[in-house]
């Protein structure tokens, strides 16, 4: 027995008291109406309805069921709401992995653009390497993650990718600081600081591909995960970065410049599983590339070092 929907028919005709217009406001004809009626004081073994008079009216067993059929139905329809909410990816846990080196102001849009578009939401973000994510996403640990590609793994589906230009991160004061660009032959002799391959193979391999391919073979590569170690060791001389514009924004004494030509560039997008993916999954995908995109700074203006390396703010011997 379909006990909810008898109790809808149920809850239609003691509203009305009424089995004409119950039915029309159910859609559906009178007899199957008054059979269901039936059906249901049969189930419960009671009468609901008093058909005694002329008009029908409730019984004392109607009227107290009528209250908690009322509050069974709301309860269902919250229950369904609920599950649509959670089938559509607007409510529930969901486990995101975000890159160690994403900029705060990075990860804050994408937090405000996930709530506003799904508020019951409740994101579970994890700071992990690219490879780490893949790892968990094929584990079934994490729901969708940022990556940077190349990615070498099957079972996964990508978003919108974002390509950002790869520049040259150097001290302000090195002398190839002073061109508009920097070719990749320029850097002859001096080592790479990048992140240990293990954290991303695919890119790390592109990247040391693409050295060599336009005559930039490192001295030695240096592995550096955090930005304030690879600052460091930029400071320290004879080596150099091959980052996006927005990790130079962190450290002023740091300078970035352009690689001539463009030969580099570094693709972002999110990632998740193929199958039984999580709803919120695509989501995630479209609000993170809108988000990575809209963060990439345009380039800054060239500045040629000289004796004085800070901008005069102002002039002590003028009021």
């Amino acid at each position: 027995m379909d006990l909810l929907r008898h109790l809808r028919h149920f809850v239609v005709v003691a509203r009305e008291l009424h089995f004409g217009r119950a039915a029309e406001a159910l859609g559906m004809a009178q007899p199957p109406l008054s059979q269901s009626i039936q059906r249901l004081e049969r189930e419960l073994a009671v009468e609901l309805f008093d058909r005694s008079r002329r008009q029908v009216g409730l019984t004392t067993a109607g009227r107290l069921l009528l209250g908690e059929a009322e509050e069974l139905l709301a309860g269902e329809s919250r229950l369904r709401h609920l599950m649509r909410q959670v089938q559509e990816g607007t409510l529930g846990v969901f486990r995101a992995g975000v890159l160690p080196e994403t900029p705060a102001v990075t990860l804050r849009a994408l937090l405000d653009r996930l709530a506003a578009s799904a508020p019951g939401l409740d994101v579970d973000l994890h700071e992990l390497t690219s490879a780490e994510q893949v790892r968990m996403l094929a584990e079934r640990r994490l729901d969708a993650g940022l990556v940077h590609h190349p990615v070498q793994a099957d079972g996964l589906r990508f978003g919108p990718p974002v390509d950002v230009p790869v520049g040259v991160l150097l001290p302000r004061a090195s002398p190839l600081a002073r061109p508009r660009e920097v070719a990749l032959g320029d850097l002859a002799g001096l080592d790479l600081v990048a992140a240990p391959r293990v954290t991303a193979p695919g890119w790390y391999d592109h990247l040391l591909d693409g050295c060599r391919r336009h005559g930039f073979v490192p001295a030695r590569v240096r592995p550096a995960r955090n930005p304030e170690f690879v600052f460091g060791l930029l400071l320290a001389g004879g080596a150099v970065a091959l980052e996006p514009q927005s990790l130079a924004r962190r450290e002023p004494r740091i300078a970035w410049r352009p690689i001539a030509g463009a030969p580099l560039v570094r693709r972002t997008s999110a990632a998740w599983p193929d199958r039984a993916a999580h709803p919120a999954a695509v989501m995630f995908g479209q609000l993170a590339a809108e988000v990575l995109a809209a963060q990439e700074p345009a380039p800054p203006a060239v500045v040629v070092p000289s004796e004085r390396p800070w901008p005069v703010l102002f002039d002590a011997t003028h009021d």
